[in-house]
C-alpha cells in the first residue's frame, strides 16, 4: 500500500475556505461614531510575511460591556458586534474596523486597561494562538495580565497610533515575537 504526502500545513490555509465573510472585519459599520482601523501584518519566524492566516477579534463595546447573553451589563445595540474575523491579503496583511473598548473587570475584579483579544489561526499552527492588543496612548498601568509579561517584551502588545486607528503587528516567531498566552 502506498500513502500519498499530506499538507505540511495544520490549521492554514485552508481557512479560505468557507470561514471569512464579507463584513467579517467590521466589528462597527463604516461610519459608526469613534471608528477606527486596526491594521497589521502576520509575520512568519523568517519575517516573512503569511499570506492565508486569519485574525480574529473579539472585545468589549466602549462601555465595558460585552455582545454575550451572560453580560449583566449588556452592550451597545445591533451595530456593535464585539467579534471581527479578517483573513490576511497576499502581502500578510489584516484590517479590523472597530471602537475601542471599554475598562473591563478582570477575574479578581480589579479593572482591566481597554485591550481587544485576539486569535490568530496560521500555517504550521497544531492549534490558534491567543495574544492581546493594548494601545500605546491608553493608560496601561495597574493591568493585571500587562504587567504578567516582562516588561522588555510588552511592547509587543501595544498598537501604535496612525492617523485613522491602529497598527498592531503579529510575529509568530523569532526576534521581537509578539506574546502570546495560555487559554
Amino acid at each position: 500500500m502506498k500513502l500519498g504526502s499530506t499538507p505540511s500545513q495544520t490549521v492554514g490555509p485552508y481557512l479560505s475556505i468557507g470561514l471569512p465573510w464579507e463584513d467579517g472585519p467590521f466589528v462597527v459599520p463604516e461610519g459608526a461614531e469613534g471608528a477606527v482601523w486596526i491594521r497589521g501584518v502576520v509575520y512568519d519566524g523568517a519575517g516573512d510575511p503569511i499570506p492565508d492566516a486569519m485574525i480574529e477579534t473579539w472585545q468589549a463595546d466602549p462601555d465595558g460591556g460585552f455582545r454575550h447573553p451572560d453580560d449583566p451589563r449588556g452592550h451597545r445595540g445591533p451595530e456593535f458586534r464585539g467579534f471581527g474575523r479578517c483573513p490576511t491579503d497576499a502581502a500578510g496583511e489584516y484590517r479590523i474596523h472597530t471602537v475601542l473598548p471599554g475598562v473591563v473587570p478582570g477575574e479578581d475584579g480589579a479593572p482591566q486597561a481597554r485591550h481587544i483579544d485576539v486569535s490568530v489561526f496560521a500555517r504550521g499552527l497544531l492549534n490558534r494562538v491567543v495574544t492581546r492588543i493594548y494601545f500605546e496612548d491608553e493608560d496601561n498601568s495597574g493591568d493585571a495580565v500587562l504587567a504578567s509579561v516582562p516588561e522588555g517584551r510588552r511592547e509587543t502588545l501595544l498598537a501604535r497610533r496612525t492617523a485613522d486607528g491602529y497598527r498592531f503587528d503579529v510575529r509568530l516567531q523569532g526576534e521581537g515575537e509578539t506574546v502570546f498566552f495560555e487559554f
